[in-house]
């Protein structure tokens, strides 16, 4: 793959012309953009490439926090998917929030290391062209995964210019990044090329993370619409410092940076061809995506095997086929505007191997769970707009979805004795959704929202056949399939002298059954049901041409919705977010930003006796333009912070520690010390 990425970089970039043509660009420019009159609810928005352009990311996945109150972490290699929490949620790798690129899912259903697995690792910042974000579940298009909210992810049909770039930092960080238009007879074919790697800051490992990214997308203007076929290729391997317990730091055991199990990582690739065709009134898509994924952790150390140590690969191997279609019938009732969205989506997860197993250094000592999957889902929705008068209008919607599940067992009897087979089988159920919102124009500058809606998750198929317990064959009782959540949002949002864009929303969210990250398993589990509520404010203030301003506060108060021995808290819901950025681009060549994120302490217990620390992280971008070139430095951590990225509270056992004996303990990954990132860049 690598060999084919560069064969094509070098094919493409001696092509590259410069021509003429009549297609459209369109200039997204983010929090600019008034949504007066057009949006749902106070917390949805719109992010250009300009603001994306402007941020300094240490990961990929971080483009998320550009949507309001959304934190990113990490809690082991730069290779896997990222830590998400909003709204109170500690969404692991991406439960409940429904993340797309280009028409395509992210979330993985059923995936080998947790529900809703969300890997942004494939995903080139630079060809972003917009991210749309939707929090709450008020929008009738959005099926899976919804409680929280939604990002849609666009990439760029057309570049305005190409651009060679060159990127290096400290331990051992270099990147190259290469990406142009060529336009030609038909349309503009656009493609991005990204080779990186990297050796991370850690005492007693290499990541040695070696990742290429391949995009190349064709379009085609139509008469009032437009034709777009893409192809991306992912490929990656790493190796991971994990989470690690404090009392080995405190003991002397390791230092901050260092590791019990240094033999973690993984790899994994995806690569996928997606059409997406706008005519008029009609939308449609279909994508193909192939991915695999091969993940090694060790959570516990020596707590169930004192020998050969805990452990295990996580294995998701899979195609999933889908797409969707809409139909936009505009309509007037009484003489006043009115339309009916119509749409359907369907997905297909053929999941040739989702398998769990007990390793020493990489190498399988045994099964414990090993299954064949086809997970199979259709959606259909309604969604109705109706302009009541020049100040009031409403938005209803409606969903039907229907899922299949098809679990086979592929072990027998496992590591541990267990006979498997009775947890193969078939399963089946639907949910309906509806939707609602009203919209009253206070004037030309103020506009509020009342909002409400249904969404819901799905659990992971092999919980909803689930008979016995691969750990000892004990019963275990299967998990619903879908689960709802219901959400209801109070807002307003303000646009003010085409220099204030601002939003308050106060919402509630409760959900039927939560999904927690169970840190000595490695996975997440269905628990009790929950209730959320919060306060989200946002202003992003364009002080002049030149320079912005943006502030984000989040507040959540999240508990379980009924009582238990073990306590009311949930696990890892933030009660505090701030975010803060102040951005310049000045027409002398420099630009630059200086970005705050700070999220509070969080419970790591069900009784809240056990809490984290708040952790607090300042980055810098500063650059200068010349001619066709671009120079830019990235400062990340720039206080050298050693708060932590996440913490999570269980039992594990240190070789060495008495045998039989599990010490519970406060398990994190600290923010990677400060590193300096310098970039050349030349346009074309």
């Amino acid at each position: 793959m690598k060999r084919l990425g560069w064969v094509l970089l070098v094919l493409l970039g001696d092509t590259a012309i410069a021509g003429e043509t009549e297609l459209e660009t369109v200039e997204v420019e983010g929090r600019r953009i008034n949504l007066l009159g057009a949006a749902v609810s106070a917390s949805e928005g719109v992010v250009g490439q300009q603001e994306i352009a402007l941020r300094p990311l240490l990961r990929t996945g971080e483009v998320l926090e550009l949507v309001p109150g959304m934190v990113v972490t990490q809690h082991s290699g730069t290779g896997k998917a990222n830590q998400y929490f909003l709204r109170g949620f500690n969404l692991d790798h991406g439960t409940d929030f429904n993340t797309s690129i280009d028409g395509m899912p992210v979330n993985m259903r059923t995936h080998g290391h947790g529900q809703g697995y969300s890997d942004l690792n494939y995903l080139i910042p630079e060809m972003v062209a917009q991210l749309a974000y939707k929090k709450g579940a008020y929008y009738a298009d959005i099926g899976d995964f919804s409680g929280a909210g939604s990002a849609q992810i666009s990439t760029s049909n057309r570049l305005d210019k190409g651009l060679v770039e060159v990127t290096i930092g400290e331990d051992a960080y270099y990147r190259l990044l290469a990406m142009d238009s060529v336009v030609h007879a038909g349309g503009v074919t656009s493609f991005a090329f990204e080779a990186n790697r990297y050796d991370g800051p850690w005492s007693d490992i290499e990541e040695d993370l070696n990742k290429v990214n391949l995009l190349l997308k064709h379009s085609v203007a139509l008469d009032d619409g437009q034709l777009s076929v893409a192809f991306m290729a992912y490929d990656n391997s790493w190796n991971s410092a994990d989470q690690i317990p404090s009392r080995a730091v405190e003991q002397g055991i390791i230092d901050e940076l260092g590791s019990i199990d240094d033999s973690l990582g993984g790899e994994s690739s995806r690569y996928s061809f997606n059409v997406n065709w706008e005519q008029g009134p009609w939308q449609a898509s279909a994508y193909i995506i192939d991915y695999d994924l091969s993940l090694w952790s060790n959570f516990t150390y020596f707590l169930d095997d004192e020998i050969n140590g805990d452990q295990f690969e996580q294995v998701d191997d899979r195609k999933l086929y889908g797409g969707q279609f809409s139909y936009l019938a505009e309509s007037q009732l009484g003489g006043r505007g009115m339309s009916n969205k119509f749409g359907a989506d369907f997905r297909i997860d053929d999941i040739k191997e989702v398998g769990l197993y007990h390793t020493q250094e990489r190498q399988r000592i045994g099964a414990i769970r090993s299954d064949r999957v086809e997970e199979s889902s259709v959606g259909i929705y309604w969604e109705n707009r109706i302009t009541w008068s020049d100040q009031l209008r409403s938005v209803i919607g409606a969903r039907y979805d229907v899922y299949d599940f098809d679990v086979s067992d592929q072990t027998g009897i496992n590591t541990n004795g267990v006979d498997l087979s009775a947890n193969s089988g078939t399963s089946d159920d639907q949910i309906s959704s509806l939707k609602g919102s009203l919209i009253y124009t206070l004037n030309d500058e103020w506009e509020g929202y009342i909002s409400a809606g249904q969404g819901f998750h799905s659990n992971d198929a092999r919980g909803t056949t689930i008979r016995v317990s691969p750990t000892d064959g004990s019963q275990v009782n299967a998990v619903d399939p879908l689960v709802r959540s219901l959400v209801y949002e109070f807002g307003v949002r303000g646009f003010i002298s085409d220099r204030v864009n601002t939003s308050v929303s106060l919402w509630t969210l409760e959900l039927d059954s939560e999904l927690l990250f169970v840190g000595d398993a490695g996975n997440t589990e269905a628990s009790r049901g929950s209730k959320r509520s919060g306060l989200e404010l946002t202003a992003y203030y364009q002080i002049t041409e030149l320079l912005s301003l943006d502030f984000e506060y989040a507040y959540t108060d999240a508990e379980f919705a009924d009582s238990a021995p073990e306590g009311d808290e949930i696990p890892g819901a933030i009660e505090n977010v701030f975010q803060a950025g102040l951005s310049a681009d000045f027409g002398s060549g420099w630009f630059g930003s200086l970005r705050l994120r700070y999220f509070g302490a969080r419970p790591l217990i069900e009784d809240g006796s056990v809490t984290s620390d708040a952790s607090t992280i300042w980055n810098l971008r500063a650059g200068y333009r010349v001619a066709n070139w671009v120079i830019k430095a990235d400062v990340l951590n720039l206080t050298d912070s050693d708060d932590h990225d996440i913490d999570y509270f269980y039992a594990s056992r240190l070789a060495g520690e008495p045998s039989g004996v599990e010490t519970d303990d406060i398990h994190y990954h600290v923010i990677e010390p400060r590193t300096v990132r310098l970039s050349v860049g030349l346009s074309f």
